[in-house]
């Protein structure tokens, strides 16, 4: 709703003072110089990435539009899993623990969280970790190594959307300078026109240098900045997890382990010790179940 509010405001913003200061809005809208900057710029787009980032770019936008990034109750999930499988890993054997990690979407653990699970990536780089654990051999600090380059490994691949949306902003502006140099040269050829035509196609062509200028620092910049926080977000349960389980190979109980996950929590969606252990223990919120302690 942010982004569209905003771009709202940006629009009402400068069409208005145009038509405060006397403008007409009718001179702007030229359908055809928003063809060749527009065009121009998804063509350029298409040649420099590969088809996946093309295709992520609706997902990305779809997400940044909609602020789909984890929310309060979906980092309560996640540590109530945490607490979960950490519990299981210190109290049963090896056989029982492995059931969970190998069909997942089966476990009774797995399943009591359906916030994680719906995450294929971030389920299996769970169970992929604690089956690390689980063979015993590596060191805290091997496994702290792995995971900070799949982590980010992960970031990088998401945020090659961001990347690719910033250098269609860097050059809007030069595709706005070419759709209005094809209206000067279209203007050139009526130079034994009225000087009344002549200032009407010399005036649309400027439109092209002005839609190439809005449309990256009001539109396509901003939505690439708003891509990269929605990521940033989406990545952090990926730091949550491995602190969680780092703290957890270093000797701390469940409920300690966990903590050290909430802690990697950003302050506006960070729950309060409490909510976490009504999560972890009691049940999670919203009528989520959740496996209770073992008495």
């Amino acid at each position: 709703m942010g982004v569209v509010i905003g771009l709202l405001i940006a629009v009402a913003c400068v069409g208005g003072g145009f038509s405060a200061m006397g403008g007409h809005l009718t001179v702007i809208w030229q359908p055809f110089e928003f063809i060749i900057v527009g065009g121009a710029a998804t063509g350029a787009y298409m040649v420099a990435n590969s088809s996946k980032v093309v295709v992520d770019t609706g997902r990305a936008l779809l997400e940044a539009a909609l602020a789909r990034g984890p929310k309060r109750d979906d980092y309560l999930a996640l540590l109530g899993l945490l607490f979960a499988l950490t519990r299981e890993l210190r109290s049963k054997p090896r056989n029982e623990v492995e059931n969970h990690l190998e069909k997942p979407d089966q476990s009774e653990i797995f399943r009591a969280y359906p916030r994680v699970t719906r995450d294929e990536e971030l389920t299996q780089f769970i169970c992929d970790y604690i089956r690390l654990i689980l063979i015993g051999n590596a060191r805290p600090y091997e496994i702290e190594a792995l995971m900070e380059e799949e982590i980010a490994t992960h970031r990088g691949d998401k945020l090659k959307v961001y990347s690719a949306l910033m250098s269609m902003a860097d050059g809007l502006p030069a595709l706005g300078i070419v759709a209005a140099i094809l209206g000067i040269v279209k203007a050139m050829g009526a130079l034994d026109q009225s000087p009344a035509l002549l200032g009407s196609l010399i005036g649309s062509a400027l439109v092209g240098t002005f839609t190439g200028i809005f449309a990256s620092y009001t539109v396509v910049a901003p939505l690439a900045n708003k891509v990269k926080a929605t990521r940033d977000a989406q990545a952090r349960v990926y730091v949550i997890v491995k602190q969680t389980l780092l703290a957890y190979m270093n000797g701390a109980l469940p409920q300690i382990a966990v903590e050290h996950g909430r802690k990697a929590i950003t302050a506006a969606y960070r729950p309060t010790i409490d909510e976490v252990e009504n999560a972890t223990i009691t049940g999670l919120p919203r009528g989520e179940t959740v496996l209770r302690e073992a008495a």
